[in-house]
């Protein structure tokens, strides 16, 4: 399967992707179903399992997440890659940069940081700043202290060791159930 990451699994599970039946539009605007020789119509569901980061020194990034910030390692290869399990069915890659490159093709970077945030959200004020501590000790760089923000909460922003930043949020608005349903609720006034 060309493309595919396939992660270690017990023997006796069995991914069965899940098919729907889809409209497409004909030339002539009317609609029919759209099938391929299977019949079927296979859809991206929306859903992100894995989140990868392509890393210059995998060794600084396990003594960064693992060593610093105490994450457990799902899956650890040494030279090659860490997978960290950071939520319900969501992992953490952290991928040598070389071997993606080999694997997807160059990519440039630029000397700006890539537009992109992570977020690590937390259950109180307080927790935003200490973990904020905890990413500096560990050797991450602190972009933003833990500032009160116009939502209604508290947020900081540091930097891993290869400048990826990281938001660690407490929003009092935004809730995360045991089942992964996430909930928005209006900020209190």
């Amino acid at each position: 399967m060309a493309g595919a990451l396939l992660l270690p699994r017990a023997p006796d599970q069995v991914f069965e992707p899940r098919y729907v039946e889809l409209p497409v539009r004909t030339v002539a605007g009317s609609f029919k179903t759209g099938r391929r020789r299977s019949g079927r119509v296979v859809v991206m569901e929306q859903k992100l399992n894995v989140l990868t980061l392509g890393v210059r020194d995998l060794d600084a990034s396990r003594r960064f997440f693992v060593d610093g910030l105490g994450w457990k390692p799902h899956l650890d290869v040494p030279g090659e890659v860490i997978f960290l399990q950071v939520g319900h069915g969501f992992l953490l890659s952290l991928w040598d940069r070389e071997a993606m490159a080999a694997e997807v093709g160059e990519f440039h970077r630029g000397g700006d940081a890539l537009p992109i945030t992570l977020a690590h959200n937390v259950d109180s004020d307080e927790e935003v700043t200490a973990v904020l501590d905890r990413a500096t000790a560990a050797g991450g760089s602190i972009l933003v202290p833990a500032t009160r923000r116009d939502w209604g909460g508290v947020s900081g922003y540091f930097a891993d060791p290869d400048g990826f930043r990281w938001e660690v949020a407490h929003n009092p608005g935004l809730t995360f159930s045991p089942d992964g349903t996430i909930t928005f609720a209006p900020p209190s006034e």
